[in-house]
């Protein structure tokens, strides 16, 4: 997802990480995508995820910003507010993902800001509000995690926060 030295995390959640000797910029990350697609996350709380993501090579071949781009984006915030309301002993599973494409942009940056709808035992659903640098919304996006229990023989999803 690029560098990440700039996430604003909760300091009682790098506490908690930490102690269990857990590397968050790889657990809160959309991996090697993420890395291509130039995603990064700058704020992360469970009430709260922001992220941005350039337009530039995340277009379609009419030269707009690629709805699977926009998906992509709000998938990684959406997750990363489902894992931290889940905390350590959970493992977030995206199950649902739906997307409106209010406006097609063809440059510059774009900002989601994921907040939770629903904040259960087994299920967290995030809204997901992508806006371009006037602050025009682009796409607006609906993502329903599965909270599973993270038994030991389950390692830290190296490659993203869902399946």
């Amino acid at each position: 997802m690029g560098e990440q030295q700039h996430v604003k995390f909760p300091q009682e959640v790098l506490d908690e990480y930490s102690a269990l000797g857990v590397d968050l910029v790889a657990l809160f990350s959309a991996g090697h995508l993420g890395n291509r697609m130039g995603v990064q996350i700058v704020e992360a709380a469970a009430d709260r995820v922001v992220g941005t993501m350039p337009v530039e090579g995340n277009t379609q071949p009419y030269g707009l910003l690629h709805g699977g781009a926009s998906a992509v984006l709000a998938e990684t915030l959406g997750s990363v507010g489902a894992m931290l309301h889940g905390g350590t002993s959970k493992i977030a599973v995206g199950v649902d993902l739906n997307c409106t494409h209010h406006r097609g942009i063809r440059s510059g940056l774009v900002t989601g800001v994921a907040t939770p709808v629903h904040r259960g035992r087994t299920t967290a659903t995030y809204e997901i509000v992508i806006s371009d640098e006037q602050d025009r919304r682009v796409c607006t996006a609906r993502l329903t995690c599965l909270l599973r229990d993270l038994k030991a023989d389950d390692a830290a999803p190296a490659g993203g926060a869902t399946d």
